[in-house]
């Protein structure tokens, strides 16, 4: 099929689902791709004077609710239609459609909703960043007072006090944004070189926790393992005695197989073929884990498009009475 033929029938698929959604859109009773929430008012007195402080926050309703609402349910008098969220939702089923069109091939659109999901991300995590550690990590420290009034009305009691040690990482902060100058750009190796090596070491201990004590202590599990019944009788428990057989046995194999020092032959070379069926199961195994995990996110973005863009399903009963 050429360039234009293809073309042209992606052209006519597209048209298809545009006339589609728009019939979706006419013919549902009300609508499609909606969200509705609910107001909630919340209150703070924090402070030497007690100043009180109020603000609203939107919780997140459902279309049951509306429909509660529209028959004179005092209870869900709050519920309303969020305009903000609406578009956001429509939004992020167009990006969505975007980012399946790449099964056609690369693509403006395709490329649109790859940039605005890069640069969206990287300023999500430094909002994150600055919100959860800038601030109540080194901001507090120095500034408690300061910081109380505009950022953390919750601060209290011991929160308030200044720790002047803080201006050591602060320092550091500043060493490592000297890159950005035009000249000192060595400055910035100095903390870069401290936190790697910090980070490196932390690092270690939690791999060697987690990674190689754990597995040994998994692997020294005793082989006869007995189970209390219903009735409180001791006995011997066949499944869990037989994977712990099996556990072990791998594990020597899979040592056998990495061990040069003897050529494999005989029984060594016998063992080490098991060790190498076991390390093939063990990293199907993990690809398998990785692609379920892939397919679990496709699974997600389509139940996205179908229940809360298209409405087209309700698997949990949220828009009806």
């Amino acid at each position: 099929m050429s360039d234009r033929s293809r073309r042209l029938v992606w052209g006519v698929c597209l048209g298809i689902l545009g006339l589609l959604l728009l019939g979706r859109a006419l013919v549902a009773p009300d609508g499609m791709g909606k969200v509705y929430v609910t107001d909630r008012v919340i209150s703070s007195s924090t402070g030497p004077d007690e100043v009180e402080i109020r603000w609203t926050v939107e919780e997140p309703a459902t279309f049951r609710d509306e429909l509660l609402r529209r028959q004179g349910d005092p209870r869900e008098s709050a519920v309303h239609l969020s305009v903000g969220r609406t578009i956001g939702l429509w939004i992020a089923a167009f990006l969505t459609l975007c980012i399946f069109s790449f099964l056609y091939g690369d693509n403006p659109f395709y490329k649109l909703a790859e940039a605005i999901f890069i640069g969206a991300s990287a300023a999500y995590w430094m909002v994150v960043a600055f919100w959860n550690v800038l601030v109540p990590n080194l901001l507090a420290r120095l500034l408690p007072h300061t910081i109380q009034r505009t950022l953390m009305p919750g601060l209290e009691g011991d929160d308030l006090k200044v720790h002047w040690s803080y201006l050591v990482p602060l320092s550091l902060s500043v060493m490592l944004l000297w890159r950005l100058a035009p000249r000192g750009q060595w400055i910035a190796r100095w903390p870069l070189a401290l936190f790697i090596g910090v980070f490196a070491g932390l690092r270690l201990v939690q791999v060697f926790h987690a990674d190689f004590l754990n597995q040994i202590a998994a692997a020294s599990a005793p082989l006869i393992v007995h189970s209390t019944g219903p009735d409180g009788a001791t006995g011997l428990n066949w499944s869990a005695t037989v994977a712990a057989l099996i556990s072990v046995v791998g594990v020597l194999c899979c040592l056998t197989y990495f061990f040069f020092s003897v050529e494999h032959r005989g029984a060594v070379g016998r063992a080490a073929r098991v060790g190498i069926w076991v390390l093939m199961i063990t990293f199907g195994a993990m690809f398998a884990y990785t692609v379920m995990g892939r397919i679990v996110l496709l699974v997600a973005r389509i139940e996205f498009l179908l229940n809360d863009w298209l409405w087209l399903i309700d698997p949990a009963g949220i828009r009806r009475l």
